[in-house]
């Protein structure tokens, strides 16, 4: 059976196993999904050509390398039109890991990390508000992640 993106139900269980664990072994899902080896490896390379797998690597704890504030920061910009420009000037402040183009009260939220509030207070104040373009910001500390996982691959 065909579902999204040309994926069928053994593509989106890969997938579910491979979001709760992205270093298990190709052996190990195939032998859940009851399929070889050979055709995880070519359905997973499949799915990261059709860029529904992107990107690899580690999830690094930003606390455990002494980022110890999250924050979220709504941007307001002078004009709706400087969001391609300000966009880049945002993606070459390291400190901001998530940038999203919105609707609602901010044109731009962004999800910043920062060693302390004095570190945060620096990135905001000599890096973000001096970006041409933007008006104003208005931050939001996150006190504690609660939970934090994939969109589910199977209804």
């Amino acid at each position: 059976m065909t579902l999204r993106n040309n994926l069928d139900n053994i593509d989106l269980h890969i997938l579910e196993i491979i979001t709760q664990n992205a270093r298990i072994p190709f052996k190990d899902v195939a032998a859940e999904v009851g399929v070889s080896r050979a055709a995880v490896h070519q359905r997973v390379n499949r799915m990261i050509e059709m860029k529904v797998i992107t990107g690899s690597g580690y999830h690094i704890d930003p606390r455990k390398v002494d980022y110890k504030t999250c924050t979220y920061v709504g941007v307001f910009l002078e004009k709706g039109g400087f969001y391609e420009d300000v966009a880049e000037e945002l993606k070459e402040i390291p400190e901001i890991v998530e940038c999203h183009y919105t609707t609602g009260q901010y044109a731009i939220f962004v999800k910043v990390y920062a060693r302390d509030n004095e570190h945060l207070k620096e990135v905001l104040s000599e890096k973000v508000q001096k970006i041409s373009g933007i008006s104003s910001t208005e931050t939001f500390i996150s006190l504690e992640e609660t939970f934090k996982r994939q969109v589910p691959i199977r209804d």
